[in-house]
């Protein structure tokens, strides 16, 4: 048996047409009937019948769909094993992260790691923390660094970082040194707030603010990197995470509002984990040396 008589007939299943099997594996129309034909007669069943131009899968052929699918697994498996092997990797790492601890520390971090553990491959999913869980409890990925914990009882938990929230406005033009500094009630009431850029502290947030501000006007806006643009173009303020507005604030973009109507949250970020290994806890002791 012929690992291309396997992609042949993979295709065909998926398409039901047999001359956009040979487009799609760019071979001729008569080469993918030889290989269907072929496989048929090793496995000595009909794969396919036919309705009109179209190819429809036989009850024999729909059973052998899912133990192709194993071999063209087990195939590309292996091949991607070498390969990883040939580029001197001995390890593999998986990690999803949250699209806005991906924008802070974490990069500077994964490159120092690199450069010292050369041997080990990672691969880097960017996705929500409210998906990051649920990620690393499938197994797709070997650890999740979220903003927000895991309470589920078959997964571990470790708090990473605690990141000071400020109330970040827009550069008023102003000399920074000889300027009086922005009023916290002023900004909040001339401004639309920009909301829920943060998983894990804008409820209980949104709702303080509004018991100290009633008149406040309120934006939502899910992404941070989005949030600071808008800040910047005169669009409202927000509160944010200093680590990801330090550059904005040391460049003079952003300026920071001193807030003192009510204690600010903290935001959080989080390892989680199913399988606490050795290389697991070499490489969060390794991100533990970095401050956000």
């Amino acid at each position: 048996m012929e690992l291309n008589w396997i992609k042949t007939f993979l295709t065909a299943a998926e398409c039901s047409h047999f001359r956009k099997t040979a487009e799609l594996l760019f071979i001729s129309q008569p080469t993918v009937t030889v290989h269907i034909k072929q496989l048929e007669k090793e496995l000595g069943v009909q794969l396919f019948q036919r309705e009109g131009k179209k190819v429809k899968l036989t009850e024999e052929g729909r059973r052998y769909l899912k133990h192709a699918k194993n071999l063209m697994e087990v195939y590309e498996s292996g091949m991607a094993d070498l390969q990883t092997h040939s580029q001197g990797y001995t390890t593999k790492l998986s990690i999803a992260i949250s699209p806005l601890i991906a924008d802070t520390i974490l990069p500077y971090a994964l490159k120092k790691y690199l450069d010292k553990h050369p041997e080990v491959e990672i691969t880097v999913k960017i996705i929500e923390s409210e998906e990051i869980e649920k990620s690393v409890l499938n197994e797709e990925v070997d650890i999740g660094i979220s903003c927000l914990p895991s309470y589920h009882s078959d997964l571990e938990n470790i708090l990473l970082y605690q990141d000071k929230v400020i109330l970040v406005a827009p550069h008023d033009g102003r000399d920074f040194e000889s300027a009086f500094p922005l009023d916290e009630e002023e900004v909040l009431s001339s401004n639309y707030l920009l909301t829920h850029n943060h998983p894990g502290y804008w409820d209980r947030l949104s709702k303080t603010v509004k018991l100290f501000f009633p008149s406040i006007r309120t934006m939502k806006v899910s992404q941070v990197h989005i949030t600071k643009r808008f800040i910047v173009e005169g669009l409202g303020v927000s509160y944010l995470p200093t680590s990801t507005v330090r550059r904005e604030l040391l460049e003079g973009r952003l300026l920071q509002v001193d807030s003192h109507s009510f204690p600010l949250p903290e935001a959080n970020t989080y390892a989680i984990m199913k399988y606490n290994h050795q290389l697991q806890k070499e490489f969060l002791r390794f991100l533990s040396n970095f401050r956000l």
